[in-house]
């Protein structure tokens, strides 16, 4: 069963487990039928013992000396990860970075399909990107109860980022992926995953500059 016992797994060990499957895959494509904790370590530069307990989370046993089955790991890992079942999510803001997502057909494999967006620019309402439908931002209530959708990404301008979330909110949004570099307040229950991209910059620029000086 997709995501079981997911919520007990501690958040370091969910952001490897994508780490693990993508480098599994490129060792699939290169003619490996098994690989072993120390196998991937080297790939990723994590420590094997750190792999392995990762891995005791998604319930896989590998064989002593050998390793995992590789067709079985990918398929343990794509289904505890969700990446096998489709989430549907509506996208608010489409400048740029909104934009940018839009027309990313990679998501869907990893389990996320943008089905419509919404903005307030008259000369996108009413438009499409990548066959994606863009709505004005004061249909969304009515849309998401419609439609059942609970995800939303968030990538609106900083200065409404509170903003269109309440309005997720009341619409029924349940998880909201936050885009923006403002730390959204939502109510208890509301999952949110914050990816700014320029708090990534700062951090990068911080380590360029501690290696030039």
């Amino acid at each position: 069963m997709a995501g079981k016992n997911i919520d007990k797994i501690p958040e370091p060990t969910l952001r490897r487990l994508p780490w693990y499957l993508s480098n599994v895959k490129l060792m699939r494509e290169r003619g490996e039928t098994y690989v072993s904790s120390t196998q991937i370590s080297k790939e990723i530069n994590i420590d094997a013992s750190q792999i392995a307990k990762d891995l005791s989370y998604v319930a896989i046993t590998g064989r002593t000396r050998v390793g995992y089955n590789i067709d079985l790991l990918i398929q343990v890992l794509e289904d505890f990860l969700g990446f096998t079942c489709i989430h549907r999510a509506y996208l608010f803001g489409v400048g740029s970075l909104g934009g940018a997502l839009l027309r990313d057909t990679g998501l869907k494999q990893f389990g996320l399909e943008i089905v419509g967006a919404f903005d307030v620019n008259p000369e996108l309402v009413g438009t499409e990107i990548n066959g994606i439908p863009i709505f004005h931002t004061d249909e969304a209530e009515q849309r998401v109860k419609e439609s059942g959708v609970n995800i939303g990404v968030l990538t609106v301008p900083i200065n409404i980022a509170q903003e269109v979330t309440d309005r997720m909110v009341e619409a029924g949004m349940k998880a909201i992926w936050n885009f923006t570099p403002f730390r959204i307040r939502v109510p208890e229950k509301i999952v949110v995953q914050n990816t700014s991209l320029y708090a990534h910059l700062a951090v990068m620029f911080n380590r360029l500059n501690e290696t030039i000086k």
